[in-house]
């Protein structure tokens, strides 16, 4: 996933519902509720949006099994 930074990638797996138009629709829909101060946030998603418009819906799927958090079980 080189095309995403780490911190692109986190924010992909936080509103990611499933497919590229709907995780751009989620991102679309929080940017809506961000203050003018969240420059950081309105930067790293409209990065995120800009790469993913560009890209297909083939080329989101191809990276859209990174997008799931990998949780280890971990023993007590």
């Amino acid at each position: 996933m080189s095309r995403f930074t780490v911190e692109e990638t986190n924010l992909m797996c936080i509103y990611n519902v499933g497919s590229r138009a709907d995780l751009i629709s989620e991102l679309t829909e929080m940017q809506k509720h961000l203050e003018a101060d969240e420059t950081e946030l309105i930067d790293l998603s409209t990065t995120v949006l800009n790469k993913l418009t560009a890209m297909s819906d083939f080329e989101f799927e191809s990276i859209a099994d990174e997008l799931i958090p990998d949780f280890e079980e971990q023993e007590d």
